[in-house]
Formats: structure tokens, C-alpha cells, sequence
């Protein structure tokens, strides 16, 4: 007898194959059979009308710390995410040294810096009792509703090994081997890969360059090699040119980390822009070369654009300007003395339009900003307006006016800068890009930035977009790329399509109505802490591992995911 039949559904199973009219069938936490069923079942359901996708993958999340207050990993798993790929970017929650109990407050205060997550979160909402990386992911196991699987921080790494001369020191020989050798130790316990760092933007809680991005080559490529001794393994990197255009040195090492590891490495994330033609085929190049000499370079790429919640008086990314974190760092009262200074003003103007601020440099595009809530009189009827309509009004400059709008608000204001990359040559381009061998959706950073961001209902929006929007690719397609797509670069055993045999990890949805809702200030983490929301709309009923998780937006309870382990859950997916 079969736990539960879906009947009569529109089922895109994930592969890119057409979708048909059928049955699916779930025992024992398996997709039992597809097609005409006539088996009886314990619970059953008229899908007619719905569509039966395979549960999306999330290449790449920030779920680390999260998952311990909010298993349900939200609003992901809403959207239909069933599986989330953590431990990106260098920074994961383990291991911790326990000759140092002061690590664990460090690495709270690094992950609250560079993460953007709640440092009373961190401090409330995890247990921090592990030492090991095999303990943080036993801390997690069977109290989970989504499957999740971890790479292990290079930055962790080098300060279990190095304590604080992991920032600014180089390893001995004999460190560097402790440090292979703690990777190994993870990777044996079922880390995916080693995710590490170099990006100029990343600072731990002190302003300092996080730890791995005082790695050389050399360090970096042993790390590689080790993740090649082991199956079913990963890298994921970042480098400051991710959020540009790639130096020739970055590519090298790029390049030479996956080949020697004979692994893929992804990076996050491809920014397309019309606007700057030469930035796709330039971030790609790194894959063309990669493949040349041996190892595969993936991009992760948004197919949605992501609202973005600003504020001149918390870290966000306007802090990430060259030259703007020194003046948006200091107390409020000597910040608004120096913003409303002419001459400080235009220099902070002059660094956001240099080539060195890369992508930030659409961020000064001041007069497309709206404003979002205000706190004082002075601004009251502000929200909900344009910028550019405000300042013609008083006759400021749009930078300007900006100022002295979030000064009436002592540096409260929210501010919304609208894309200036959602033109037709934009979409087009995207749609090429798409289509490259080495091009993967995904990016949506789900666990971090949650008061600025809130990238998880990517797919769902995605969706909509192509049933009812620009249709930039069919439904068919569109499922693959947020399926099966990133279970092959992961090498996820059994999951990704509608098969027999496949673990149930299944979405059905209104094609009429999937879409995301917008973006909302909610405060339901730990601490009363607040993050962006946004409400799942025409997501019927999410499956993680057949268990029912979500019905009609609304968790269900269950904690059916699966701590996703190299070797066990994940083959090697080689280069070669």
C-alpha cells in the first residue's frame, strides 16, 4: 500500500522533458511509481489542474546557524526549496577549538559582520556545543524539515589551527597540514567540499580582512587537493572580482584550484547587466579556461531580481563603497555632521562612480531609490516616493536630499533602491546567459543579510515569470534549472526529478497563481530580531523526503529533511 497518491497532476518530473498528466505514488519516503496508478493508498489527492514538480535545490544558503530555531529553514522551504546547500563563502559555525571557548564568540561576531545575521540570534538561538565538524552536523541531524548539506569554512579552518594570527599570519608547514588534516577529519564526516573567501568585502567583527583572505596560492591549492581525495565532494569560492570582472589572477586561481582538485568550483554571483556588456563573457572566460585545463568553473546567477533594503544608519551594502565604510561607520550625530558636508559628500559620490567600486556603482543611482519607512514628522507622506521627485521639489541634489531625509530620522530611514538592470537588453542577455553549460540559477544567500535581502522565494517568482510573465524559458526548462540542474553539479543521489526510486521530494503548484509575495519586515527571530519575509502564493503542498511540509504556506510541524552527507548522499561529480 502506498503512504500517499498525488492524482491526476500536470507532472514536470525535471529532467526538460515534456510534462504529462499521471499519478505519483509515495511509500516509505520514495517515489514508489509514476504514471497510471491503481494501487490503493493510505491518503490520497486530486491534483488535477496542478503542477507535480521535483523539490527545488538551493546552491547556495547561509542556513547555517538559522536551522537550529527555524528548522524549517523559512521562508525556503515555502517556496518549495527542499533541499539548501550551506557553509558558503568561508564561513561556517564550525569547527571551534575547544582549547579557545573564546572562538565561538568570535566567530558569532564575524558571521553577525559579514553575514548580516542577528548577533542575538546567534547567541540565543544556537546551542554551540559542538567542537568538531561531525558534532555540528550530528547538532542538526533529525531535527530538520529540509535535507541540508554543508561545505566547511576555510576561515574556520585556519583558526581552529592558527588561533588569532589566522588574521594576518601565514601557516607553518606543520599548520597547514593540521589544516588539511581538519578538512579531511570534516570532509570524512560528511562536509560537501571547502568553501573559502578572498573577496575585499569580507571583514570579521573587528573591521579586519576575514582569515582566509590572508591565504596564498599555495595554501588554497593544498586545501583543493584534499577535497579531491574525498567523494562526493565540492569547492565553492569567492574572489573580489565575483562581484565584478574577474582579474587574470583570480582566474589562474580559480582555474588551478579546480583542476587541482578535480572537482567543480562554483562562485556567487553572476551579475548581468546590459549596461556592461563586457562582464558576462569575461566571468565566463574563467569556465572556458577551466575546462581547457581540466576542472569545471560554475557561475551561480539570480533569475530574479532581488529587493534590496537600504539604511545610512546600519551595515549594509552601501558600507562596501570604497571609502563610504569609514564615514557610514561612525556614531550617528559625527555621521550626519560629516554627510552633510559638501565636500565629504562629492567624494563619497567620486568613489561610487570608480572603477573600484565594481558592481556597488549602480548603488548611487540615488534619484531611483524609494524611500521606505520613515520615523519623524518632518518626513511624514515621504514613503513610497522617489527620490529624484523629492529633491526636484526642494531643489537638492538627489544625494543630498537623501541625507536629509535619514538625518530627520537620526539615520532610521529605509531606503529601496529599484534595479536599474530590469531593461528589455538586460532580460535578453540573461536569457543567453542562461543557456551556458556552466551557468547555474541559484545565489539567493537564504539565512543571511535577513534585514536587507530576501532572496529564498527566487524560485516561486522565477516560476511566475515564466508561466505568466517574460517566459523567458518553458515551464518545463525553468523546473529543470531550479532541479535537476543543481543536483547534477552536486552529485545528489536519488534527488531532482520525479522518478521511481527517487526520494519524495515534491512540489505542487498552482500554475495560475505561483508567485512571491512582497518583501516584508517581520520580527520572529531570537532576540526579537527582524528579517525580510515574503509569502509563498499558489504553492500548494511541499514533500521533503514524502513526509508532508508545508500545506498552503503553512508549516506543517514535520521534520522530515536529512542532513545531506558526502560519499552517502553526494558521488563525485568529476571534472575530467
Amino acid at each position: 500500500m502506498l503512504d500517499h497518491l498525488i492524482r491526476g497532476a500536470r507532472v514536470v518530473d525535471g529532467s526538460g522533458g515534456p510534462a504529462f498528466i499521471g499519478d505519483v505514488g509515495i511509500r516509505d519516503g520514495r517515489i514508489a511509481v509514476v504514471g497510471a496508478v491503481t494501487e490503493e493508498a493510505r491518503t490520497s489527492e486530486d491534483a488535477s489542474g496542478l503542477v507535480l514538480a521535483p523539490g527545488f535545490v538551493d546552491p547556495h544558503t547561509h542556513y547555517d546557524a538559522q536551522l537550529f530555531w527555524d528548522p524549517y529553514a523559512t521562508p525556503s522551504l515555502n517556496h518549495g526549496v527542499t533541499t539548501v546547500a550551506g557553509g558558503n563563502c568561508g564561513f561556517t559555525l564550525a569547527p571551534l577549538n575547544p582549547a579557545r571557548p573564546e572562538d565561538a564568540d568570535y566567530t558569532r561576531r564575524m558571521m553577525s559582520k559579514v553575514e548580516g545575521m542577528s548577533l542575538v540570534a546567534l547567541e540565543e538561538g544556537a546551542p554551540w556545543s559542538w567542537h568538531t565538524f561531525g558534532e555540528y552536523l550530528d547538532a542538526l541531524e533529525g531535527r530538520i524539515a529540509v535535507n541540508a548539506g554543508f561545505m566547511v569554512g576555510h576561515c574556520a579552518l585556519r583558526r581552529y589551527v592558527m588561533g588569532p594570527d589566522a588574521v594576518g599570519g601565514q601557516p607553518t608547514d606543520e599548520q597547514l597540514a593540521q589544516m588539511v588534516a581538519l578538512l579531511d577529519e570534516a570532509m570524512a564526516a560528511g562536509a560537501w567540499g571547502l568553501s573559502t573567501t578572498q573577496s575585499s568585502t569580507h571583514s570579521d567583527g573587528d573591521g579586519k580582512p576575514v582569515a582566509s583572505r590572508h591565504a596564498g596560492p599555495a595554501e588554497l591549492l593544498a586545501l583543493s587537493r584534499a577535497v579531491g581525495e574525498r567523494e562526493g565532494t565540492q569547492i565553492e569560492a569567492i574572489v573580489a572580482g565575483c562581484l565584478d570582472q574577474f582579474s587574470d589572477d583570480e582566474i589562474d586561481l580559480f582555474v588551478e584550484m579546480s583542476a587541482a582538485a578535480g572537482r567543480p568550483l562554483n562562485w556567487n554571483v553572476l551579475t548581468i547587466d546590459a549596461a556592461v556588456p563586457e562582464r558576462v563573457p569575461r566571468q565566463l572566460a574563467a569556465s572556458e579556461r577551466a575546462r581547457k585545463a581540466g576542472g569545471r568553473i560554475v557561475a551561480l546567477t539570480m533569475p530574479i531580481l532581488t529587493p534590496m533594503n537600504m539604511s545610512l544608519g546600519t551595515f549594509c551594502a552601501l558600507n562596501l563603497i570604497p571609502g563610504w565604510g569609514e564615514v557610514l561607520g561612525l556614531p550617528v550625530p559625527q555621521r550626519i555632521e560629516r554627510l552633510r558636508d559638501p565636500a565629504v559628500r562629492a567624494e563619497m559620490l567620486r568613489r561610487a562612480d570608480s572603477k573600484e567600486a565594481g558592481v556597488f556603482r549602480r548603488l548611487a543611482d540615488f534619484g531611483r531609490y524609494v524611500i521606505g519607512d520613515t520615523y519623524s514628522a518632518e518626513n511624514e507622506g515621504l514613503t513610497g516616493r522617489v527620490v529624484r521627485d523629492i529633491a526636484a521639489e526642494r531643489g537638492q541634489e538627489l544625494f543630498e536630499c537623501i541625507v536629509e531625509i535619514c538625518a530627520n530620522d537620526l539615520m532610521r530611514t529605509v531606503l529601496w533602491p529599484m534595479p536599474t538592470d530590469n531593461d528589455p537588453d538586460s532580460w535578453t542577455l540573461r536569457q543567453e546567459t542562461w543557456r551556458h553549460e556552466d551557468v547555474l540559477l541559484g545565489g539567493s544567500d537564504a539565512g543571511a543579510h535577513l534585514d536587507r535581502m530576501c532572496g529564498a522565494p527566487y524560485t516561486t517568482r522565477f516560476l511566475g515569470d515564466c508561466l505568466r510573465g517574460r517566459g523567458l524559458v518553458t515551464l518545463e526548462q525553468a523546473v529543470k534549472m531550479l532541479t535537476d540542474d543543481p543536483a547534477q553539479l552536486f552529485g545528489l543521489r536519488g534527488r531532482g526529478r520525479i522518478a521511481e526510486g527517487f526520494h519524495a521530494d515534491l512540489v505542487l503548484f498552482d500554475p495560475e497563481r505561483i508567485d512571491a509575495g512582497k518583501a516584508t519586515l517581520v520580527h520572529d527571530l531570537p532576540g526579537d530580531s527582524p528579517r525580510l519575509d515574503s509569502k509563498a502564493i499558489g504553492v500548494t503542498a511541499v514533500w521533503v523526503n514524502g513526509v508532508e511540509s508545508i500545506r498552503d504556506d503553512v508549516v506543517t510541524g514535520a521534520v522530515p529533511g536529512k542532513v545531506l552527507r558526502s560519499g552517502r548522499d553526494t558521488r563525485t561529480v568529476s571534472t575530467k
